[in-house]
């Protein structure tokens, strides 16, 4: 298509992991067809880094750069040096790139990492007979969750992501929300953009033209034999299992710290123990945004997209509030503020796959076979992983009060064979999967 509409600049935009190993297909695909066409490359999963390391080297050129946009209203200067023939332009990028791969690789060399094997002997080992497990679930099982209006999530919103998507950052000690309106230099930007936000959010509660939905599901699990996945049993007899959710560990080597891994927040057989799971979304919001779009009016679309992604998040706290006090029912007394929520003080956590310490976008698909996400709620998922409606979060549920937060980070060949072995997957298929966190090139 590029070459037949002649056009001047080709962008590509990634919103998951697996959208950066197209991206390098890309490059050497345009890199083949002897294609000239400068490459942009944009999106929340891309970085200035990956551009430089894995997809420049495929097919940038003085006269056809790869060059990553940071955000898209920047975009329209690049476009512009690059039209204009800006050779210096083009060789600044040229030379920073360069940098950045020597300063890569250069750390790629300082960095050791330990295999597999040692790393598991390592494990965060959690001692569930002194810090038992959750107890028994008020009520396991999937259930659906449409019984929340937009009014209901309001306290729920955390507006410190909003002012991101607007690229208004505050300075210290105005950096956060509400602070960042007392900032000299983007505080009145942020206060207007702000007040603007709090009508348009009123106008779609009251006309209803956004709506939440979302599927909840708690099961009986062990951790595996081997210490390195979760096992999701059909019932609490815990005999058969009936899903199992895949772990990636840690290999970056430490001193004296254990080498992480999700499944090391799953008790081994013989606790009752239970992991959670949702998929909620906000509908309505695609259908807002064309409007706007119709109306030729960009910034009330950006705007709505923008509300949507805070609504669905705020929905997203409130849902994992209920599963800890109602649905699991293991914090039942639990009383907090929403910015104290906000600042994770609970019991327990709700990492989403795709994320720092399950980096396979992948696992989504077995948490979607388990809670029936598109059936019963219709949020579906693309060949790629994206949720549909866009306005999406999903995440698995953890218990444990010693469950943490953490980066898996790069990974060996030793974990990717077993990891691709236990996910019943051939080594290219995870490599692919797994590209962004690989230690080591691809053959």
């Amino acid at each position: 298509a590029a070459n037949k509409y002649k056009v001047d600049v080709v962008g590509l935009s990634g919103l998951i992991t697996p959208s950066l190993d197209e991206m390098i297909f890309v490059a050497k695909e345009f890199e083949k067809a002897g294609l000239t066409m400068p490459i942009l490359i944009g999106g929340a999963t891309t970085s200035k880094m990956h551009t430089a390391v894995k997809i420049s080297p495929q097919y940038f050129t003085p006269e056809h750069p790869v060059i990553h946009v940071l955000d898209a209203s920047r975009s329209v200067g690049v476009v512009s040096s690059l039209i204009a023939k800006d050779e210096d332009y083009v060789q600044e990028i040229m030379e920073e790139y360069t940098e950045l791969r020597e300063e890569y690789y250069a750390g790629l060399e300082d960095r050791k990492f330990v295999d597999l094997e040692k790393a598991a002997k390592k494990k965060y080992a959690i001692d569930f007979d002194a810090t038992p497990v959750a107890p028994m679930p008020n009520e396991c099982g999937v259930h659906v969750i449409d019984n929340y209006t937009l009014d209901m999530v309001l306290p729920y919103i955390d507006w410190n992501p909003f002012f991101q998507t607007w690229e208004l950052r505050g300075r210290y000690p105005n950096r956060g929300y509400p602070k960042i309106f007392d900032d000299e230099h983007v505080g009145k930007e942020a206060k207007d953009l702000f007040d603007n936000a709090q009508e348009m959010l009123m106008e779609i509660v009251a006309q209803k033209t956004m709506r939440l939905k979302g599927v909840v599901g708690i099961f009986p699990a062990n951790r595996s034999d081997d210490g390195e996945d979760v096992e999701v049993w059909t019932d609490q007899g815990r005999t058969e299992v009936k899903a199992t959710f895949c772990m990636l560990r840690q290999q970056a080597e430490k001193d004296n710290e254990p080498y992480y891994s999700q499944a090391d927040f799953v008790a081994p057989k013989g606790h009752a123990d239970h992991i959670g799971m949702f998929a909620v979304s906000c509908f309505g919001a695609e259908e807002l945004a064309a409007k706007y779009e119709s109306d030729n009016d960009d910034y009330k679309k950006i705007m709505a997209q923008a509300l949507a992604d805070r609504l669905v998040e705020a929905f997203a706290e409130a849902v994992h509030k209920d599963m800890r006090t109602k649905t699991w029912g293991y914090a039942a007394e639990e009383d907090m503020k929403a910015e104290d929520l906000l600042k994770v003080k609970y019991d327990g956590i709700r990492p989403a796959p795709g994320y720092p310490s399950q980096p396979d976008h992948s696992e989504k698909s077995t948490m979607w076979d388990l809670i029936q996400a598109k059936e019963l709620a219709g949020i579906e998922l693309s060949d790629t992983l994206s949720m549909m409606p866009a306005s999406s979060v999903s995440a698995l549920v953890f218990a444990h009060p010693k469950s943490q937060y953490f980066a898996v980070g790069q990974v060996g060949k030793d974990q990717v064979e077993s990891y691709s072995k236990r996910k019943g997957v051939g080594l290219e298929q995870g490599e692919k999967w797994l590209s962004s966190i690989l230690n080591y090139d691809r053959d």
